[in-house]
């Protein structure tokens, strides 16, 4: 009940769940088209995007926080919520990115064709034809970022300003004096 009182926990929360849900949505719309772009390109494309992809989930969370924290200060850019939620969509793309690549494997190329032949336009095929075969690599890449995002410490704390504390700074900065 004190909890739920309390307005620097609250604020917390909100911004908590306010990142993880706008980074969500963000990084599965652009990882699914990467993705997509990705299964139709050349081998050569292909190998270099999926090297650049697997360096986010290669580094330690540290050398990627201080890494965005350098690129956010180089700009001048003042860093708080735009920045945090900037960092969470930048490392929750890779995830995405990796959980519908297999589903698009799977796929039949074949069928995309057959929808062109029958009438439809590209965007129709890939709403109509594509997205429904690739839903559950889609729906899974969501629920990783979201959970990423959620639970992510490092990349917060180094990439958000004053005035913005999600739940694990706050908790990180609450341990000596609040009780568990």
């Amino acid at each position: 009940e004190s909890m739920f009182q309390s307005r620097p926990i609250m604020e917390a929360i909100w911004y908590t769940v306010l990142c993880a849900v706008i980074a969500t949505i963000v990084s599965t719309i652009v990882g699914t088209i990467t993705a997509i772009g990705l299964s139709k390109s050349r081998k050569v494309v292909r190998e270099l995007v999926n090297q650049v992809n697997n360096l986010p989930m290669l580094n330690p969370e540290i050398v990627t926080a201080i890494g965005l924290m350098l690129f956010f200060t180089s700009l001048r850019i003042q860093t708080g919520f735009m920045t945090m939620l900037l960092a969470h969509i930048a490392f929750c793309i890779p995830y995405v990115i990796l959980s519908v690549l297999p589903r698009l494997r799977r796929l039949d190329p074949n069928i995309a064709e057959a929808a062109l032949d029958l009438g439809c336009t590209p965007w129709q095929a890939m709403w109509k034809v594509i997205i429904p075969q690739i839903k559950e690599g889609i729906v899974a890449g969501a629920l990783v970022a979201f959970s990423m995002s959620f639970d992510d410490f490092v990349i917060s704390m180094f990439t958000t300003g004053p005035g913005v504390t999600n739940i694990s700074i706050y908790v990180y900065g609450s341990v000596k004096r609040v009780n568990p």
